[in-house]
């Protein structure tokens, strides 16, 4: 989230944050997004009967503040198929891993064990199935022998703190289009959807 708003700062960049909306009143981001001028508000998921009832609470925020686009940066929380419908190509997700490899919770632990040597981060589109949205943009990392969980989630957020602006700018720009749970480039002349695989050793 706060690399999104710091890229956003730009006036070229093709996207403007309006709105920073948590589950949790007391998220670090909330303040964060007050202190560079962005509207923020908190929908605590506690007070509500259901998922749905939820959500609807937030629909009721993003109309209001004319959201055209929805980033998730942190959002723990699953969607239900009706939000996710209401949003359908305008919803975006950073996962923590090269998707469709280690999808859910842990990934970084889970890497290690299965002693892969690359892992890194997915920039997707959500759908319905959890982590199984059309891939936008993916970037790599080299695992190292010394490598504990903690520190290749440091190498692959440093990743995600790239692609992920860089692949909501696309997005925001419409040079993207989705064929058969694929993303493409709606103009041929364009580099590929995916964007950055560096490798640090």
């Amino acid at each position: 989230m706060r690399a999104l708003i710091e890229r956003a700062q730009d006036p070229a960049y093709p996207a403007e944050i309006v709105l920073v909306l948590s589950n949790r009143p007391d998220a670090a981001g909330l303040a964060f997004a007050k202190d560079h001028k962005v509207a923020c508000a908190a929908v605590d998921h506690k007070i509500y009967a259901g998922r749905e009832e939820f959500e609807r609470s937030m629909q009721v925020l993003l109309d209001l503040h004319r959201i055209e686009l929805i980033c998730l940066a942190g959002f723990m929380r699953l969607l239900t198929p009706w939000f996710i419908a209401q949003w359908q190509g305008r919803l975006i997700n950073i996962h923590p891993a090269l998707l469709p490899s280690y999808r859910g919770l842990k990934t970084h632990e889970r890497a290690l064990a299965d002693g892969v040597k690359i892992h890194g981060c997915t920039v997707h589109f959500v759908v319905p199935a959890l982590d199984e949205g059309p891939i936008i943009a993916q970037a790599a990392v080299a695992v190292l022998e010394s490598d504990t969980p903690a520190s290749l989630a440091a190498r692959v957020l440093a990743e995600e703190h790239v692609i992920y602006p860089a692949a909501l700018a696309r997005v925001a720009e419409g040079h993207l289009r989705i064929e058969d749970n694929r993303v493409y480039a709606g103009d041929p002349a364009l580099p590929p959807a995916s964007l950055r695989v560096p490798f640090s050793g």
